[in-house]
């Protein structure tokens, strides 16, 4: 979480009622927080904040969540350039890492893989042929660097071995724009390399600060654009 989101859910902690009874459907006051300045919830969700002891208190916190949101209208968004959807973040490269890592899982291929090797793939659901360098070979999954696409395949500098196929199961790298995301979320990010800034979807697997391994990568992005 990015210190400035930090922030706005421990001032709405601060107003809920601390009972951490669950009537709201989470099981602490804040995660309803957290809920709260996703918009996932709403103040009408606690029962005690309906009732007259908390009026000043719901009030206070009405104006709270609607300064977040003007705040929150205030900042860029971020928007895939090939289909113009909003995402919540932009996920970049590790520290000194060219490339965010993608683990692929190839469909089929007969090239015995290894670290260090360049590999020439295309992501399922992807039409873009894509070139990688290998970090790790191991159990059918392959960690990789995107190391960029190779269209002139007459180019004599470099050579690759033919994987075909493969689906893209996870991304890891660092948020450097947009929100960081809790454990368990479904997110949708635009990984910095993406070739198209196509906007794509997973799951949030490891949030250490503000790197993120993110599975079940989709390029369909279900939610409508904004």
């Amino acid at each position: 979480m990015t210190d400035s989101r930090s922030t706005e859910v421990s001032k709405l902690v601060e107003l809920l009622p601390g009972f951490h009874c669950g009537a709201c459907g989470y099981d602490r006051c804040d995660d309803f927080a957290e809920a709260l300045v996703r918009g996932e919830a709403k103040l009408d969700d606690c029962p005690y904040l309906q009732t007259e002891r908390f009026a000043e208190e719901r009030r206070r916190l009405e104006k709270l969540l609607e300064e977040i949101g003007e705040a929150e209208g205030a900042r860029p968004s971020i928007t895939g350039v090939l289909d113009g959807y909003e995402a919540d973040l932009v996920l970049s490269p590790l520290p000194d890492e060219p490339a965010c890592r993608e683990i692929l899982h190839p469909f089929w291929s007969e090239a015995d893989i290894e670290e260090g090797d360049v590999i020439r793939y295309r992501p399922w659901g992807c039409p873009t042929t894509h070139f990688a360098r290998v970090l790790d070979a191991e159990k059918g999954l392959l960690t990789v660097h995107i190391v960029g696409p190779r269209h002139r395949l007459g180019e004599t500098d470099f050579e690759y071995k033919d994987v075909g196929l493969c689906l893209v199961v996870g991304f890891e790298g660092i948020v450097s724009e947009g929100r960081v995301p809790n454990v368990g979320e479904t997110v949708r990010f635009v990984p910095e390399h993406c070739m198209m800034q196509k906007v794509h979807s997973g799951v949030v697997i490891e949030a250490v600060g503000d790197r993120l391994r993110i599975e079940c990568i989709d390029l369909k992005v279900w939610a409508p654009p904004k």
